[in-house]
């Protein structure tokens, strides 16, 4: 008995990660498995990190100066450590469950979210000349 559920356990860890491993796989307005659900919630928190880089990188680009540059990335490297804090703080009560990703995964995509629109804020007065810093 305990042998045949060691063989089986490799099983539903290669179903459950195929799923979810499997963008293709994944229909992520239709998904309903909580597996397809953390899935889907990683991969839009992934696209908007992904514009954030953009963004923050357009930033840089547009500051020039390197000391408003390295107050830019000190901010950054800390608004880094505030999103991973206050989501672990907002969802602690779902660690150890199996929505804990997803849930995880979506306070990471409004937190990011909320700063890409800080930092887009920060590129458009920047490149109208005024500088942002009031």
């Amino acid at each position: 008995m305990f042998r045949s559920l060691l063989l089986a356990l490799p099983l539903v860890f290669i179903a459950a990660s195929a799923t979810a491993g499997d963008a293709d796989a994944v229909d992520c307005k239709n998904a309903m498995v909580q597996n397809d659900l953390n899935f889907c919630a990683n991969k839009d928190y992934q696209a908007s990190d992904k514009k954030l880089n953009a963004v923050y990188a357009k930033v840089m680009a547009a500051v020039q100066d390197p000391g408003y540059q390295a107050k830019l990335k000190a901010a950054q490297r800390a608004w880094i450590l505030f999103r991973d804090s206050e989501c672990t703080f907002e969802v602690a009560i779902n660690e150890g469950g199996s929505i804990y990703p997803m849930v995880n995964a979506m306070c990471l995509t409004k937190v990011t979210d909320a700063r890409t629109k800080e930092l887009q804020t920060y590129l458009e007065c920047w490149n109208a000349g005024d500088k942002c810093m009031n």
